[in-house]
């Protein structure tokens, strides 16, 4: 497990896959908080979870490889990485902790694969610069302020998995022209399109 970072270390970095002839199979949480001189990070093949607040504040970040071994993204994983333009979530996760790119407001798209169950609480909150989102098919539920102010989202598709979109899920999106809710969605929570100025299209199912 990697448990520690010097504050001053600069530049890229890659983490090794073995160390003294041990396979590296995880980040620990806090591990590269605070480490605001790094640019990019290569995770190796192997790790399989990354921890609450593992790369929390790194805000030179502009890029991060997240191999398909990685399972679970923790809370705040990458909460105020603002110069994080791009990150691709692999297949294998399955879990997304609650802050995990919160205010990352350089971040301009994301795919979430079909394998994630659930977008918890303000994963995506104060992303400014987010323009695009894809659900995957897996996702069952948008927690509360999940992509709330993603003030630039200008499109989403929603995976037909949905059942449940948290309160104040997409509030704020003052750029979104439309959206369509699919036929698995029974309840819409309170708030969830809250001051979406620019909305002029909204398909509800008989659901």
């Amino acid at each position: 497990t990697i448990t520690d970072c010097r504050a001053a270390a600069r530049g890229e970095l890659i983490i090794p896959d073995t160390i003294a002839g041990v396979p590296v199979t995880s980040i620990k949480g806090s591990t590269f908080w605070g480490c605001t001189s790094l640019t990019n990070i290569t995770i190796p093949d192997g790790i399989t979870s990354i921890g609450a607040a593992a790369f929390l504040r790194c805000s030179s970040l502009t890029s991060i490889t997240i191999p398909d071994s990685v399972t679970s993204i923790e809370r705040s994983a990458f909460a105020y990485c603002t110069s994080l333009t791009g990150i691709t979530i692999p297949d294998s996760v399955t879990s997304i902790g609650d802050y995990a790119f919160y205010k990352c407001s350089s971040l301009t798209s994301i795919t979430i694969p079909d394998n994630v169950i659930s977008i918890g609480i303000n994963v995506f909150r104060d992303c400014t610069s987010l323009t695009s989102i894809t659900i995957g098919n897996g996702v069952t539920s948008i927690g509360i302020k999940a992509f709330a102010n993603c003030t630039s989202l200008k499109s989403i598709t929603l995976g037909n998995s949905i059942t449940s979109i948290g309160g104040s899920a997409f509030a704020y999106c003052t750029s979104l022209p439309s959206i369509t809710i699919p036929d698995s969605v029974p309840s819409i929570g309170d708030y969830a399109f809250y001051k979406c100025s620019s909305l002029t299209s909204i398909t509800i199912p008989d659901n």
